[in-house]
């Protein structure tokens, strides 16, 4: 069925036919242009009385779902921020070790031969090599530094290049490279190669969303994290043998932050967070705090990770 377009007016009407209180329309009025209607009503589910009862719980107020839309960009700017610490790391790190292995030229550090030769990813190997070419090609006369190298000295050195790949590109560089790189790396942020490879692609996943301003507080990805000595210590029920928090959730990242952040830098970010449920719990009444930390992963006990 098409969908026409809704005038402000229209819009505050169908709000109100679904039972939402609307207490100054002329500020509802100001948010949803402002806001846009569609991107708030992302925020209804959690408010609604069940999936077909298309209907809000009784007493939810516009400023209820005001409220957790903006909790939802200032929890998704924290995430975001740690999570671009995390890039910058991965970003120097890979740079670093494969440049001493291999050269700091782009014709030395981009052989085929410095990556797997496991028959599956022999594709995977030529794309990406494709890619990053690509991104050299683009930038070596648009971007400064690329530009600066490559008329001072003629190429582009990894730790340049990186800057200008995308986070997704440089987790998929990590699933390609040889298996004593991956190794390497993966110590130095104190995991192994298949829990690192795991956790950088729902990274990677979470920092888009955060980048394009979409809703991250409910989001579940299709990879898992690895269960780890965190599920445990915190002691988060389980479901058919499966940790109910932390595995496909916001939540999960915590976990993947909490392995990868330095401990003060964690520290801080938990604090933020705690903050901004304090204030949305103080905003919402129609519903539990904990019906929303429910949808997010978080077990009521999640301060707790801090310590772990």
């Amino acid at each position: 069925m098409e969908k026409n377009f809704k005038t402000i007016d229209e819009q505050i009407e169908i709000l109100k036919n679904k039972g939402l209180i609307i207490e100054d329309e002329d500020e509802a009025k100001i948010v949803l242009l402002r806001e846009n209607y569609f991107f708030i009503m992302g925020y209804r589910h959690v408010f609604m009385n069940s999936i077909k009862d298309n209907r809000f719980i009784p007493g939810t107020t516009f400023n209820e779902l005001h409220a957790l839309f903006l909790f939802d960009r200032y929890f998704r700017n924290i995430l975001f921020k740690n999570i671009l610490v995390i890039e910058n790391q991965l970003k120097s790190i890979i740079s670093y070790q494969l440049s001493k292995k291999y050269g700091y030229r782009e014709s030395d550090y981009l052989k085929p031969k410095n990556f797997t030769n496991e028959h599956d990813k022999v594709r995977r190997v030529r794309d990406l090599i494709d890619k990053m070419k690509r991104q050299i090609r683009i930038n070596a006369t648009t971007h400064n530094a690329t530009m600066h190298y490559i008329s001072n000295y003629g190429y582009i050195p990894l730790w340049v290049l990186v800057k200008v790949l995308s986070f997704g590109i440089v987790c998929e560089l990590y699933t390609i490279l040889k298996k004593e790189d991956q190794i390497e790396i993966a110590e130095l942020f104190n995991t192994t190669p298949s829990v690192l490879e795991a956790i950088l692609a729902i990274l990677s996943n979470y920092r888009n969303l955060c980048a394009h301003e979409d809703i991250v507080f409910e989001h579940h990805t299709e990879r898992v994290v690895p269960d780890n000595k965190y599920h445990q210590m915190m002691n988060i029920p389980k479901m058919d043998g499966e940790y109910i928090y932390g595995k496909n959730d916001i939540f999960a990242v915590i976990l993947i932050l909490k392995i990868l952040l330095e401990k003060s830098a964690f520290r801080l970010m938990m604090k933020e967070i705690e903050y901004e449920i304090e204030l949305l719990d103080g905003r919402v009444d129609s519903i539990p705090i904990n019906k929303i930390l429910d949808r997010m992963g978080f077990p009521e006990n999640y301060m707790e990770i801090i310590e772990g």
